[in-house]
């Protein structure tokens, strides 16, 4: 089901609210996919999908909210991301330590909706490539799901002063879920300082298990405040 992008913002803001008021620093951006992608696999069931993410800022440390249209056969028909974290820098790296509750609202009864994730980034420029490595880890996913593993790495190059040009691969590992690697590439477009646009293609190599895992060309336009 579509929503408006004002309920997103309403959203995001709204459960950001408690914590901004001690803020050093506070973002918002909102905008709208042409479907919502997440671990590599389709989770808005093709369909146009707004989005809002806010973020407080204390330090080295941050808390955000992220919303986003969804779908699936279990039934929700949202995604709602909220996270603490860290963001040190040593030895050269710049490092991403959080700790997030993921929410997918609308989720038939009985389904594990509610789940914990741990995600620690790693970042190095090497040369004319941003890198970036990601390990996430939940204890008890989403619905049957137990223990799940996501493991990526991405790399980013600048080929104009507006445009960059990134591809990533990553491996799924689940005890109750579906095991799987997955890949996308693509490029983005600052059209000014607030407005970006990005084209992607995401794949995997499990298309048996379904249309979520198959490969999808998504264009996503968002706007920073």
């Amino acid at each position: 089901m579509f929503r408006s992008s004002a309920f997103f913002v309403v959203a995001a803001v709204g459960l950001a609210a408690p914590i901004t008021s001690q803020a050093q620093s506070f973002g918002l951006d909102v905008g709208v996919a042409s479907q919502y992608v997440g671990k590599g696999l389709g989770k808005s069931n093709q369909d146009v999908a707004p989005f809002a993410k806010a973020e407080a800022g204390f330090g080295e440390g941050y808390a955000s909210v992220f919303v986003s249209d969804a779908a699936g056969s279990q039934g929700y028909d949202m995604e709602i991301v909220s996270m603490v974290g860290w963001r040190p820098k040593a030895g050269g790296f710049t490092f991403d330590l959080g700790v997030m509750n993921r929410d997918l609202p609308g989720s038939r009864a009985g389904v594990d909706k509610n789940y914990w994730e741990y995600q620690a980034d790693a970042s190095r420029k090497l040369g004319p490539v941003a890198t970036r490595l990601r390990v996430n880890y939940s204890p008890d996913g989403f619905a049957a799901t137990k223990e799940a593993w996501w493991l990526e790495l991405q790399g980013t190059v600048a080929v104009a002063a507006k445009t960059k040009v990134s591809a990533a691969v990553a491996n799924r590992m689940a005890d109750g879920g579906v095991d799987y690697n997955a890949w996308n590439v693509g490029a983005k477009q600052k059209l000014t300082d607030a407005l970006a646009f990005d084209l992607r293609w995401y794949d995997t190599d499990r298309h048996s298990a379904g249309e979520p895992y198959e490969g999808r060309l998504v264009a996503a336009a968002t706007y920073s405040f």
